[in-house]
């Protein structure tokens, strides 16, 4: 699904990635791991069509991103791909509703058509009572999880987490977790994710480490 080939990356004089190679199957969950500036992120926008390198070639789902001019990323991006972060970026003045009802209006569904869809996977979440909450009212997890569901709403083939567990507690990061194998349980998506919790690298079905901007295993 995910092919990346030969892929350099610097900023001015300083270089973050030198020739990355890797690639990823349908359904698969891979954790990519590594220290703080090690070109994790870097390589994450890169394959989430958020950055360009200066080098090489992204290939998804048999589709050269990097051919692709701006415009044509925009769309790629809102249809093929689902974003979650750390931070669970979410608009303070709209529901959880809402929230992830946007990416569904910006690919042209109604209204009706977006909520429907919203609907479903909050049940899955077993979130649904706290769907008209605003992002105040909702604990981190919470938050975390209405993020997730934003990220499904457009029905992407691939979800790209950057340090998803990051800012939760030990319990609702296991749970975190968890809802992303059942995810692929359910659904059949494909995760990628930078992570420094070892326990979700562990259960992921592999690990790339990256260290100096190379991928070591």
């Amino acid at each position: 699904m995910i092919q990346v080939k030969n892929i350099f990356k610097s900023y001015n004089n300083l270089e973050i990635l030198k020739g990355i190679n890797m690639g990823v199957k349908t359904s698969e969950i891979v954790s990519i791991v590594g220290a703080s500036g090690a070109g994790k992120s870097t390589l994450l926008h890169i394959i989430g069509t958020l950055d360009k390198p200066n080098m090489g070639e992204v290939w998804i789902n048999g589709v050269d991103i990097c051919s692709l001019n701006e415009k044509q990323l925009a769309a790629f991006r809102n249809k093929e791909i689902g974003f979650v972060y750390q931070f669970h970026n979410l608009l303070a003045e709209f529901s959880a509703l809402e929230n992830v009802c946007i990416p569904a209006f910006i690919a042209g569904k109604t209204k009706k058509e977006a909520k429907k869809e919203a609907e479903k996977y909050f049940e899955i979440l077993q979130f649904k009572d706290r769907m008209n909450h605003k992002p105040s009212e909702l604990s981190g997890g919470e938050q975390q999880r209405v993020a997730i569901v934003r990220a499904l709403i457009n029905n992407p083939s691939i979800i790209l987490a950057d340090e998803p567990s990051g800012n939760l507690d030990s319990q609702n990061a296991k749970e975190l977790h968890n809802l992303f194998f059942k995810l692929r349980e359910y659904y059949k998506k494909t995760f990628l994710i930078v992570t420094h919790n070892e326990e979700l690298a562990k259960m992921s079905d592999r690990e790339l480490l990256i260290k100096d901007g190379v991928i070591l295993s």
